[in-house]
């Protein structure tokens, strides 16, 4: 009983259940989905499918978490996925007006450049909020409508195409059997839980988000954890527009990244992370991306419509919150609570 106390009492719990139930009724209802089986040097079948199209969010959901966590929110980041793969595509195209095999600059270089444009991106939005103190909400939709304006204005309003098959290879190239956009996944997420929880700077992000005026007084640079929170959100948004531009070798300035940072938050929130700041989990964020998917996947499978699929999927998403409350955590906690033994008269 004390190791089921245990087991349930921790906040990764919770969403791991969630998406324990969600597989096994798949598992029952339709074995197939959730196959998995190596063919053509690549392990392939429903399970890895969930499992890579899941990398996207998790990577927005990673640094959603690290802003939520100072008490913020970053409605900015599907706005930055769109104009990190408008900048990458036209660095690659140059002043090509057709979309060649060939590319302008060095693909290390396109990388780099793609990145450094989110992070000041993400620096802009941490400047707004740490030194003007902009509510997050009004700073981030700022960039938010900034960003997809400049994704259009890179685009002149038009998709941009590429056909450099290096720069695919950057997330459909298959390593150990498996897409890069995997591995690019994990090692982010390993990376940023590294410094997080290895170092002090989670403590001080934790810290932040309690109390930042506290943090303050007791020696922490608020402001600068703020704007590197803020720069990591973007960073990741970055490479999220760089896999999703090297996924399929365009960049839409109008759909590319459109409503991510709400498929983010809600995967923070089911991970567990509460949205008034404070102690934050990573990894349940993460598993919160998978559950997104795994839901979608759900109704992609059994053909339900799209429209039904949106609201089943809120439902679903109600009833899952519900579920980590602190009070439902609270009364399955009890359940396991050993009887106290009553003194003899």
């Amino acid at each position: 009983m004390r190791i089921l106390k245990k087991i349930t009492s921790t906040r990764i719990f919770p969403p791991l259940l969630v998406l324990f139930l969600i597989l096994l009724f798949n598992l029952i209802v339709q074995p197939g989905f959730l196959s998995l089986e190596f063919r053509d040097g690549r392990f392939v079948g429903g399970l890895m499918l969930i499992l890579n199209r899941s990398i996207p969010i998790m990577l927005l959901a990673v640094g959603m978490t690290l802003v939520i966590a100072t008490g913020g929110v970053d409605l900015s980041v599907g706005s930055v996925v769109a104009v990190s793969a408008a900048v990458a595509i036209s660095l690659i195209r140059g002043g090509d007006l057709a979309p060649t095999a060939y590319t302008a600059m060095p693909l290390v270089f396109v990388v780099l450049i793609t990145m450094l444009v989110g992070i000041a991106l993400g620096l802009w939005n941490g400047f707004l909020i740490s030194k003007l103190n902009m509510p997050p909400v009004v700073a981030t939709l700022v960039l938010m409508v900034a960003a997809r304006g400049l994704t259009q204005i890179i685009t002149q309003e038009r998709s941009l195409t590429t056909g450099h098959t290096p720069f695919g290879e950057i997330a459909n190239g298959i390593t150990l059997g498996v897409p890069n956009q995997f591995w690019i996944g994990v090692g982010i997420f390993l990376l940023v839980w590294f410094f997080t929880r290895r170092t002090a700077l989670g403590l001080f992000i934790e810290s932040v988000g309690a109390n930042k005026s506290a943090s303050t007084h007791a020696g922490i640079r608020s402001n600068v954890v703020l704007m590197a929170v803020y720069a990591v959100s973007a960073l990741c948004a970055a490479i999220v527009g760089i896999l999703s531009a090297s996924s399929v070798l365009v960049v839409e300035p109008m759909n590319t990244g459109l409503d991510m940072e709400l498929s983010a938050i809600v995967a923070v929130v089911l991970g567990g992370t509460r949205m008034n700041g404070g102690k934050f989990n990573l990894g349940g964020s993460c598993i919160g991306a998978i559950i997104l998917q795994a839901l979608h996947q759900t109704m992609t499978f059994y053909g339900v419509p799209v429209q039904f699929s949106l609201v089943i999927q809120a439902i679903v998403i109600v009833v899952i919150i519900i579920i980590q409350s602190a009070t439902t955590r609270n009364f399955i906690s009890s359940l396991f609570k050993s009887k106290k033994e009553v003194p003899a008269s």
